[in-house]
């Protein structure tokens, strides 16, 4: 029996004696009044005060009914913890032990079980998945283990001790899982750990374990090897990095034959310290503080400033769709651009997103008023995301950006058919086409065969801090 399923029935009998004590209460004192005050009969003062035993009694069990709906521990469909649950439950366990790890599981085709087989049989699935790994867990010796469904897919795991301690074990476990068939559905599972050496906060934790898996989906694990950085101070240097709007430029050249036609910019923040923050740790950040408008801005101007003080010149910066997409973010680019008309056809925005925009009628149009004021548009990641190809069909764009598994590849000679295709698509649009991490001459020798117009990499030019 799971865990969750066994506080869930600890809980339903203690409602239970408290129900029963208002009538063992009126037990008690029909015997007290007849055996003690009144042997021959009872005094009418018993009745007034049965009576309000009763009131209060069947207010009482109302009120614990009430109360017992209100207070759920199990998941319906899983059998696991409540999320509500599972977070109080882990926080009494983080403030009871000194080292305590957790483990992120996710069933990462369940959406494509639940279109396939229906929703139905998506919750089996969810519900087994649980009972496995409870019984896995339970061949390691590892027994009473708090397994809670945080939300759709994913499950959260606690267990007493170091993360070290338990790391084979997610190994070991997301190996085995490959293995796993449920009324012949394939199941796939990834996971993530960590534990309280990276913070003793439950939620930074939790978005910590996402980070951990999202980065290494492919290779099943995510093991948190970098150096931790405390999530609240992380917070307080974003924030004020921004104010101060101290941030350290990078930029990469980007080739036409032999001439260089516009440079990448990469932005880095500077906290108090002088350390220096990189996008793969901050971007979460600026999402969950609702500050990603704000750093597109600050970014923007940096670029804007850079234009204005050197003569020629174009440069290449990534910006968020869903602040292009945000009215008052775009009328703050429009005051910029209009109040700057010297960066005209010198600033290219490049854009990338996992899901695609339905109102593509919407998107288009802002994307004409930014070109409208000399504004070039590229997108990023074609042939890696079915965005960018969806995006290539059906927006007015000058460039696509080709996603780097193609040219990072040991043989990247064996996608040149590939490659070939899309550049006949782009090319037959007037669309520009880019790839980055030309990291040899085979590779550069390659793309240039297959016509690319613009070339970037370490091959051809290091990245370099800039100086104004």
């Amino acid at each position: 029996m799971l865990l969750s399923q066994i506080k869930e029935r600890e809980y339903r009998f203690r409602l239970a004696l408290r129900m029963v004590l208002p009538i063992f209460a009126l037990f008690i004192a029909l015997i007290f009044h007849s055996f003690v005050f009144s042997k021959e009969s009872i005094d009418f003062s018993f009745y007034i005060e049965s009576l309000l035993i009763f009131i209060f009694s069947t207010y009482f069990i109302f009120y614990l009914i009430y109360k017992g709906f209100d207070t759920k521990i199990t998941d319906n469909v899983s059998k696991a913890f409540t999320r509500e649950y599972v977070y109080k439950y882990l926080n009494k366990e983080i403030k009871s032990f000194k080292e305590y790890t957790f483990l992120l599981i996710s069933v990462d085709n369940l959406n494509d079980i639940n279109n396939r087989y229906g929703m139905s049989n998506g919750d089996k699935i969810l519900f087994e998945i649980v009972v496995w790994i409870n019984d896995y867990l339970k061949s390691k010796n590892i027994v009473n283990v708090p397994i809670g469904h945080i939300s759709g897919s994913n499950f959260i795991i606690g267990l007493e001790g170091n993360k070290t301690k338990y790391k084979s074990v997610l190994e070991l476990m997301c190996l085995k899982s490959e293995d796993i068939q449920i009324n012949n559905i394939e199941i796939q599972l990834s996971g993530a750990i960590n534990d309280t050496t990276f913070s003793d906060n439950l939620d930074y934790i939790i978005e910590n374990l996402f980070e951990l898996q999202n980065q290494n989906r492919e290779s099943k694990i995510a093991i948190n090897s970098e150096e931790n950085i405390d999530p609240t101070e992380l917070e307080y240097d974003v924030i004020n990095a921004l104010k101060r709007k101290d941030l350290v430029l990078l930029t990469q050249n980007v080739y036409k034959g032999e001439a260089i036609v516009f440079r990448e910019c990469f932005i880095k923040l500077k906290t108090l310290n002088n350390k220096i923050l990189h996008q793969k740790n901050y971007m979460k950040v600026l999402d969950k503080l609702g500050l990603m408008d704000d750093y597109n801005i600050v970014a923007l101007e940096k670029i804007i400033q850079i234009c204005k003080k050197s003569d020629d010149g174009k440069y290449a910066l990534s910006l968020s769709p869903t602040s292009l997409r945000n009215p008052f973010f775009l009328i703050k680019i429009k005051e910029l651009f209009y109040k700057n008309e010297s960066v005209k056809n010198r600033i290219i925005l490049i854009l990338n997103e996992n899901e695609y925009y339905p109102r593509i009628d919407r998107y288009s149009s802002i994307l004409e008023q930014l070109k409208s004021f000399g504004i070039m548009i590229a997108l990023d990641r074609l042939g890696s995301i079915h965005t960018t190809f969806l995006y290539l069909r059906d927006l007015n764009i000058d460039i696509v950006r080709l996603g780097s598994f193609y040219t990072k590849d040991k043989n990247p000679s064996k996608y040149k058919n590939i490659i070939n295709g899309f550049c006949t698509m782009a090319h037959d649009k007037g669309i520009k086409i880019w790839a980055k991490m030309v990291e040899d001459e085979e590779i550069n020798t390659l793309l240039k065969e297959l016509n690319i117009d613009y070339l970037q990499g370490k091959y051809l030019a290091p990245i370099e801090k800039f100086e104004e």
